[in-house]
């Protein structure tokens, strides 16, 4: 080979490698684009999925708010009616209680009419004592019960002391010897006090 042939050759060659290293050159350049075209995909993906995320979020938070909301309004609707139930049963709740006592007014109504006109003081008595048996029968059906306490030693808890005598008997000392107005309980509470004397 001839120096020619060398020269032509070698620029041949470093052609073909100028070529190759353009060509690779582009391809660097080509691979780039495609990765930030990669990237803004990702991107708007990402967008994307954070918006719908975002979205769920919103209906989710309204939904609970929707609900929360309902709840408050429920239980105010609630509150408003137990207030105005139970005023209803303190206006009215001695209702049947009074309505049990009418047939013993009435029973008293008539007793007074027979005291104007009676000659027979008993029959006035007896008539008296049925309208108070009638009375007592029906505080008991009420649990309203009166408290024994004559004989019985003195209780602070359901008696309220009013006098104190010498005891008549040794045995006396400290019990009630006379009670001067009945206490009462119901369902086992005291409502009234009883006023009694106690020995000393």
């Amino acid at each position: 080979m001839d120096k020619k042939d060398l020269n032509s050759k070698n620029e041949t060659g470093s052609k073909n490698e100028n070529i190759n290293v353009d060509e690779a050159t582009n391809l660097q350049e080509e691979q780039p684009n495609v990765s930030a075209e990669n990237t803004e995909s990702d991107n708007v993906a990402e967008e994307n999925a954070e918006q719908n995320e975002l979205e769920e979020l919103k209906k989710k938070y309204n939904e609970l708010n929707d609900s929360h909301l309902r709840l408050m309004a429920e239980f105010d609707n609630y509150r408003k009616r137990t207030l105005r139930e139970k005023s209803e049963l303190i206006k009215n709740g001695g209702e049947n209680a009074l309505s049990n006592l009418l047939p013993v007014v009435d029973d008293f109504e008539r007793a007074l009419q027979n005291l104007r006109t009676a000659e027979d003081i008993k029959a006035v008595n007896e008539g008296v004592e049925l309208i108070y048996s009638k009375f007592m029968s029906y505080l008991s059906q009420q649990n309203v019960k009166p408290i024994e306490t004559v004989g019985k030693p003195f209780d602070a808890e359901t008696s309220e002391a009013v006098a104190l005598i010498p005891a008549p008997d040794a045995d006396m000392k400290g019990k009630v010897l006379d009670c001067v107005q009945t206490g009462y309980t119901l369902n086992e509470k005291v409502i009234r006090h009883a006023k009694v004397v106690v020995g000393e």
